[in-house]
């Protein structure tokens, strides 16, 4: 019996996804667990592996399409089994037609070409497309290929599109095509960058739908950090992996979410989601913007532990190999500025969690000591949470079991 491969869902909010690429091809015999394609989606890329074994048949979607997710994209048959028949939707803006190949003469395919103009869409003068046809529809058209309104500046859709990504105004350039039409070799460079990381404009997008629909508050604290160096300084003569600030950060959050489950949360819908796992993401910059890969029952690992996942998470997302359970099931984030000098600052929530820690550096501070003025080695927490799920007294008791574990480590023995 055919199995089919489906679009699958890499997080709670996601709702399609786009193929990057097949990595097997139409016919090719794979095994349960082989990957067989690469997904992109709001976070990282990621290799989608083979549920079944079997031929990888009817491939319904084309690189870079994008489709809703748990909808069907090809399928895996025995063989001389026959392929289903499913007529996918694409949600990419490529549509599915009969090619229709049409008469032109060398001159206005390659103009139609530079052009972006589909030649089906000319209607020449006579029995196949000639220049002056390619000219007359430039003429007359606008972007999308509708009518020109009289008065407009004549331009190629091509050029309309680059001019309007540029923010330029046509009727302030001389046209060197037909009848004074404005091409693309006549536009201007700007300024402007185009967004090219899909990555980098799903974040924008996301940090932009949380701060705008989550109900976000703030709760900081200084907390005494010469326990927490002095920790750091002991695990690290007892470890062989490279003990970070972070790895310790995430060892205690555990041991608090454990203290608050309240905290390890989510909120869908008009519901709060409970999490029976403390899985706790660590935000990393990457060139293509943030991504956040998750330290899964952080509560159960031991700090070498900790600190060997996170090596092997950061590593691997900076090279772009995160696998698809790398960036899923996170119930809380920590996001640490404080290796780039940052002082203190609050983190937008990582929806649809309920909560995210901002950690600053560890700075001397002067601070007030039994009445007398001392120097401390002092770092800054900040909890912002979503207060649909989270109220203020729970993120308070929350930030000071963390405040008190990081001041006395001892304390995540009782």
């Amino acid at each position: 019996m055919a199995t089919n491969i489906i679009m699958p869902a890499l997080e709670m909010a996601q709702t399609t996804g786009k193929l990057v690429r097949w990595i097997k091809t139409e016919g090719a015999t794979v095994t349960k667990g082989e990957p067989i394609m690469e997904i992109e989606t709001d976070k990282v890329t990621v290799e989608i592996e083979s549920p079944a074994s079997g031929i990888l048949s009817g491939l319904l979607i084309h690189e870079g399409d994008t489709v809703p997710v748990g909808q069907t994209i090809a399928w895996l048959v025995a063989s001389g089994e026959s392929v289903p028949s499913v007529a996918p939707t694409i949600q990419s803006g490529r549509t599915i037609s009969k090619s229709v190949e049409v008469s032109a003469t060398p001159v206005a395919r390659k103009m139609a070409e530079e052009h972006g103009v589909e030649l089906s869409r000319i209607k020449p003068n006579g029995g196949r497309v000639e220049k002056a046809d390619v000219s007359a529809y430039l003429a007359r058209t606008d972007p999308k290929g509708f009518p020109n309104p009289s008065g407009l500046r004549l331009a190629s859709p091509k050029a309309r599109r680059l001019a309007l990504e540029r923010g330029v105004d046509l009727s302030m350039l001389r046209g060197s095509g037909p009848d004074g039409a404005v091409l693309t070799s006549d536009i201007p460079t700007s300024n402007i960058q185009p967004l090219t990381s899909t990555l980098w404009r799903v974040m924008a997008e996301r940090m932009t739908t949380s701060w705008t629909t989550v109900p976000h508050f703030f709760l900081s604290r200084d907390v005494n950090a010469s326990r927490l160096m002095a920790w750091r300084e002991q695990a690290q003569k007892r470890s062989t992996e490279k003990i970070t600030y972070t790895d310790l950060l995430v060892k205690v959050v555990a041991v608090a979410l454990a203290k608050h489950p309240r905290v390890n949360v989510s909120w869908s819908g008009n519901a709060i989601i409970q999490h029976d796992e403390i899985n706790v993401g660590v935000a990393v910059a990457v060139e293509e913007g943030l991504i956040v890969p998750v330290i899964h029952r952080a509560d159960r690992l031991g700090l070498g532990e900790i600190a060997a996942r996170r090596n092997d998470l950061v590593t691997r997302a900076q090279a772009g190999k995160l696998r698809l359970e790398d960036i899923q099931g996170g119930t809380f984030t920590i996001s640490n500025l404080g290796m780039y000098g940052v002082d203190a600052f609050q983190a937008i929530i990582n929806s649809p969690q309920a909560a995210i820690l901002a950690v600053g550096r560890i700075a001397e501070r002067v601070v007030p000591s039994g009445g007398v003025p001392v120097v401390q080695p002092v770092m800054t927490l900040s909890l912002s949470c979503d207060h649909r799920a989270v109220d203020g007294a729970r993120g308070a008791q929350f930030l000071n079991t963390l405040g008190e574990l990081l001041e006395e480590p001892l304390g995540m023995l009782e």
